[in-house]
């Protein structure tokens, strides 16, 4: 194998060290990104009011569904490379590298094109209130002319993390988040652009921090490098993508109409609730960055270590990973918590706006390791090649269940606090089915 620039083979050396090393890098740069998305919402929030901040976050969970199915695939051919990487196999993870590029250009045109063109339907659909429709109308059309931006970053980005590069992402994640922040300023206070101006700053930091990534790729030396003569699709190598990334794929996308099913109940209680559960949605963004970075960092280490048969190694990380998620992710549950009137109230000074926010963060902070935990199960079991498992566990309860106890409760309790309890709800009974399959099952002889 060659030279591989700042990629890390996770194979070998201190397991403790080697995942932490990882999972850092990705924390600080969720970290800026979770940041200029909050710059979104704070600039809206306090320069355009209440009705702006209600078509920003109402907007959130229709763009992840959206994107959750392609992020999914995404996911997959992390797993893949991986795999091949730790294998030291040069020849398919060149093949793997450049079918998933190939995978992100036509997700980038089709997202362009459902995004800009069925935006209001979808938007009808959630209950959105006619004083909100126009700006979540026009945010969204926005947001979704700058897809190839935010697609491709994740493509790239998911290369580079499944050889072990999370340093690079975090430089050009920094970057961008300072220009999205001052394109926020820029275009809303100076230029009167409105929301229209926070999507249109957001698609321009993405796009840079995606030519970045790009520039990376391709100035590399190692077998990850990127030629853009040689982006096509590989068909045996982007099957197993598929195998991989379809049942992740699939489950975000479920997960994503049911979280609408649940934006719609919230949008029934009016602006002031989409508001302040809007506030609490970029609040519990920072509950999820010592998540996020851990699974990642599992997906990845359980990826190359399977794929080099060190099995022994592969569960004493998955132990490590799955603790540190857990424990990081309660401690920022209890400061949000504690100071979650004071978060919201940085969104929106409306007493209303901060009561709705405050009561959904107290409703579920405190339930975060339940979180953290559903979720770091569902990365060991993806970076095993188990994808379909999560797809089961996290469509049966953060779904079916979901859906249904929050459609018939509310019918009998009309209650926005039923919509707050949802979440914990389901995030216990996932924990415990995980729990049970990550105990019995013999998930680890995947490949």
């Amino acid at each position: 194998m060659r030279e591989s620039d700042s990629a890390t083979l996770m194979t070998e050396g201190l397991i403790w060290k080697k995942i932490t090393f990882f999972a850092v890098p990705i924390f600080l740069g969720n970290l800026f990104q979770q940041m200029y998305n909050t710059a979104d919402s704070l600039i809206v929030g306090n320069f355009l009011g209440s009705n702006a901040l209600a078509a920003v976050s109402s907007s959130g969970n229709l763009i992840y569904l959206m994107i959750g199915f392609f992020n999914g695939i995404a996911l997959g051919a992390g797993v893949v490379i991986a795999r091949y990487f730790g294998a030291r196999d040069q020849e398919n993870v060149e093949k793997a590298v450049h079918t998933t590029v190939a995978f992100g250009i036509a997700a980038s045109i089709v997202l362009t094109i459902v995004g800009v063109f069925f935006a209001p339907q979808i938007l009808v659909w959630m209950q959105t209130p006619a004083n909100v429709m126009p700006e979540s109308t026009e945010y969204f059309r926005v947001y979704f002319m700058g897809s190839a931006g935010f697609v491709m970053y994740n493509m790239f980005v998911g290369i580079l993390q499944a050889v072990g590069d999370s340093k690079h992402p975090l430089y050009y994640l920094i970057l961008s988040s300072i220009i999205n922040v001052v394109l926020d300023i820029v275009f809303i206070t100076v230029f009167d652009m409105g929301v229209g101006g926070a999507a249109f700053a957001t698609d321009i930091s993405q796009v840079v921090s995606a030519v970045l990534c790009m520039i990376q790729l391709m100035r590399s030396k190692a077998e990850y490098r990127l030629n853009l003569r040689k982006i096509r699709f590989e068909w045996d190598i982007f099957k197993q993508v598929i195998q991989f990334g379809l049942p992740s794929g699939f489950q975000n996308s479920i997960i994503a109409i049911a979280n609408v099913v649940v934006q719609s109940n919230i949008n029934s209680f009016g602006e002031m609730a989409m508001a302040g559960c809007g506030a609490y949605s970029k609040i519990e963004g920072f509950g999820f960055l010592p998540i996020t970075s851990f699974t990642m960092a599992l997906t990845t280490f359980v990826s190359q270590n399977l794929g080099a048969k060190n099995y022994e190694r592969t569960k004493k990380g998955a132990r490590f990973g799955i603790a540190c998620a857990m424990i990081l992710a309660e401690i920022v549950g209890i400061v949000i918590f504690l100071a979650a009137p004071v978060f919201v109230g940085a969104f929106d000074r409306t007493p209303e706006v901060i009561v709705f926010g405050t009561e959904r963060a107290r409703t579920s902070a405190l339930f975060y390791f339940l979180l953290a935990y559903s979720h770091s199960i569902a990365a060991v079991l993806r970076g095993a090649g188990k994808s379909v498992i999560p797809m089961i566990v996290m469509m049966i309860f953060w779904c079916v269940i979901r859906v249904a106890v929050l459609t018939g409760v509310s019918i009998l309790i009309p209650s926005i606090a039923v919509v707050y309890w949802i979440y914990p709800l389901t995030w216990t009974l996932s924990s415990v089915a995980f729990f049970i399959y990550y105990k019995k099952a013999n998930w680890l002889y995947a490949f």
